[in-house]
């Protein structure tokens, strides 16, 4: 369905720029600015997200900015969308380190007439417009299948997550509830907070490795609790248990590509911001309602897809 809206989407784009740049309701100017809103700003998860936008921005001749949290951190967040909206931006486009943390700044920009979508991790009680992510719960029933797959559908298996991450918890309960209804041979034992960290994960996938001596398989949410559990299972020489993780930084492929890490799930984040900044460009336009209810030609969610990364064809995921 998204597939569709894209493609008839950016033929009617292109028609209309096509006929007049100048007076095109699709093409705006250099100093109207809209700013992409993350945690953990170093990582290299948001360059693809990113890339994206700025490649909207390009198509639509607007500006953007990228601001974050340095930190995993809901004040330091909360700070930050606060001082972006003391700018007055055309727009926001926020990825949510808490479902609920950001709500009421994310209203209050809503409230003053700045649109917002969220993208990667939603907060969905929030007045955002839309939000464009991966189908999480989705991903942790792709990453079940994958890992039964692996363990020829028996033994125990872990999970290093974020638990107060909603995109986190949604994954982990894809991955519990298929493993339990479809699985029988196979059990979850332990569910681990690997807050977003490397070291932190490492410690976790050590605990879960103690207690849990015999577990087959574990499964990281995130990018940096792939790193750490791979750390751990190196570390402790116990490379035949089959790891699965998020996203597709170099550090994670390289691990896929050594045969550390079995299989990592990619997102589709250069459509996560591409589609941020359409969104938001309509909404400043007063292209669409800017309303949930009411006929939008905007859907308020978007599945921005996911595909899952082995040795086969890791490769092609390398940032080129």
């Amino acid at each position: 369905m998204f597939i569709a809206y894209v493609y008839h989407y950016q033929h009617d784009v292109s028609r209309i720029q096509s006929v007049n740049e100048d007076t095109s309701p699709f093409y705006g100017k250099p100093d109207e600015k809209y700013v992409m809103v993350t945690f953990q700003s170093g990582m290299d998860y948001w360059k693809r997200c990113l890339k994206g936008f700025e490649d909207a921005a390009e198509a639509l001749n607007v500006s953007v900015e990228y601001r974050g949290a340095t930190q995993y951190d809901v004040n330091e967040q909360v700070t930050v969308l606060e001082q972006v909206i003391a700018r007055k931006p055309a727009g926001i486009a926020v990825s949510a380190i808490n479902p609920t943390a950001l709500t009421k700044t994310i209203n209050k920009a809503v409230e003053e007439g700045i649109p917002v979508v969220l993208f990667d991790s939603n907060a969905s009680g929030s007045k955002a417009f839309s939000f464009l992510g991966t189908n999480n719960y989705s991903a942790g029933v792709t990453a079940a299948h994958e890992m039964a797959k692996l363990l020829k559908n028996e033994g125990k298996v872990a999970i290093i997550t974020s638990p107060h991450q909603l995109n986190h918890q949604e994954r982990t309960r894809g991955f519990v509830e298929t493993i339990y209804q479809k699985y029988p041979r196979m059990q979850v034992v332990a569910v681990k907070n690997g807050k977003g960290d490397a070291m932190a994960s490492k410690q976790a996938a050590m605990e879960i490795l103690k207690d849990y001596p015999d577990v087959q398989g574990i499964f990281a949410t995130e990018a940096n609790g792939g790193v750490g559990m791979a750390e751990a299972v190196k570390e402790l020489n116990k490379k035949e248990i089959k790891l699965i993780s998020f996203d597709t930084e170099k550090q994670t492929l390289d691990l896929v590509k050594g045969g550390v890490i079995a299989a990592t799930l990619a997102q589709g984040t250069w459509n996560m911001g591409y589609w941020s900044l359409q969104f938001l460009f309509h909404l400043h336009h007063h292209l669409t309602s800017p309303s949930r209810s009411g006929d939008s030609p905007l859907p308020t969610y978007v599945d921005t897809g996911i595909t899952v990364v082995t040795r086969e064809n890791v490769d092609h995921f390398y940032a080129k």
